[in-house]
């Protein structure tokens, strides 16, 4: 099965923010390419927030281009089986994290934002991931800081679409 062919079946799969999940399936639908960066209307990508249920919080990164505390995420690559293992991927790289494992039950949200030229939107596909006991982080190359934030933490940190994230996954738990 094609990364295109996963994305189409996760999504009509998840249950959640229809009209949103609707115009994921339109995108797909009329660009055959939506799965890649170089779709210029815009693409899909895949992320993970990491938490640490045991101790009530979550790893965020400092992105080194938009300078937010966000998940770990970012582009699917060709040789990605699936949506969900290219988010376990990014967060992995991302994080330096050995042994993360998904939180079962699939995306946990979707989140459409705009970036800029020459591509014109994200289609995020979030997932949560689960951090072994004892887990230590590393800085990535595309990070400018990592850190563990409580659960009460993040809402003083990150923007609305994180916080909304970290509800969605807590709600999962």
């Amino acid at each position: 099965m094609s990364l295109y062919d996963d994305a189409v079946l996760v999504l009509k799969g998840y249950e959640d923010q229809e009209e949103l999940r609707q115009a994921y399936l339109d995108h797909l639908g009329a660009h055959p390419d939506g799965m890649w960066k170089a779709c210029g209307d815009g693409h899909i990508t895949a992320s993970a927030l990491v938490i640490d249920p045991e101790h009530g919080r979550v790893l965020l990164t400092l992105h080194k281009k938009l300078r937010m505390w966000l998940q770990m995420g970012g582009h699917c690559e060709p040789e990605d089986p699936s949506v969900a293992a290219a988010a376990l991927r990014e967060a992995t790289e991302e994080s330096g994290v050995t042994g993360l494992s998904l939180l079962p039950g699939g995306p946990v949200r979707l989140d459409r934002h705009p970036i800029p030229a020459p591509c014109n939107w994200h289609f995020d596909i979030q997932y949560a991931v689960v951090a072994p006991a004892g887990a230590t982080q590393a800085i990535s190359d595309e990070s400018l800081d990592l850190r563990w934030f409580a659960y009460d933490e993040v809402a003083d940190v990150a923007d609305d679409s994180v916080v909304r994230l970290l509800e969605a996954t807590r709600a999962r738990l």
